[in-house]
């Protein structure tokens, strides 16, 4: 292994780890970076073992994190009997919430939820169910985002080792 190759490795790790820690933090944006490290991990092999397929499916893998973010959390507002608007309210004030860092992230789905409910003239608890609801499916969305991020290293370790 010379130096680039050592090089392109522990860019790669750093970048794997951070991108880990990404899917659960809000603000890191953890599948991009995910991605990138292994990207990297290939890289510092010449893609010799992991080549494009592997990497189309990891980036198809990475996409599909923000996938699963968004509709658990729509479905975690619907499933506590939240409206269609409400669930849109959830996906709105998610993307809403971004522009206003940790506090936005974490509470603009639950809002866009309530606001949603309250919209179709719901009552108070009704609304507040909604918004429980969008919070239950935010946890779920992390731990699907999770195991998918733990799902892209260990596809990339088996075409890798094997």
């Amino acid at each position: 292994m010379n130096d680039q190759s050592l090089l392109l490795w522990i860019i790669g790790a750093i970048l794997t780890f951070t991108g880990l820690a990404g899917l659960l933090l809000p603000l890191i944006p953890g599948a991009p970076l995910l991605f990138l490290g292994l990207l990297f991990g290939a890289w510092a092999e010449n893609f010799r073992f992991v080549g494009l397929w592997t990497l189309l499916a990891l980036a198809g893998m990475a996409g599909l994190t923000y996938l699963v973010e968004f509709a658990a959390t729509a479905l975690g507002a619907r499933k506590y009997g939240g409206s269609q608007r409400a669930m849109v309210g959830a996906v709105l004030g998610g993307l809403v919430g971004m522009a206003f860092g940790v506090p936005g992230i974490l509470l603009g789905p639950i809002a866009g939820a309530v606001i949603g409910e309250l919209s179709l003239q719901r009552t108070l608890d009704q609304a507040s169910r909604a918004g429980f609801g969008t919070v239950v499916g935010m946890a779920i969305g992390v731990a699907g985002k999770l195991a998918i991020g733990i799902a892209m290293i260990g596809l990339f370790l088996v075409v890798r080792l094997f």
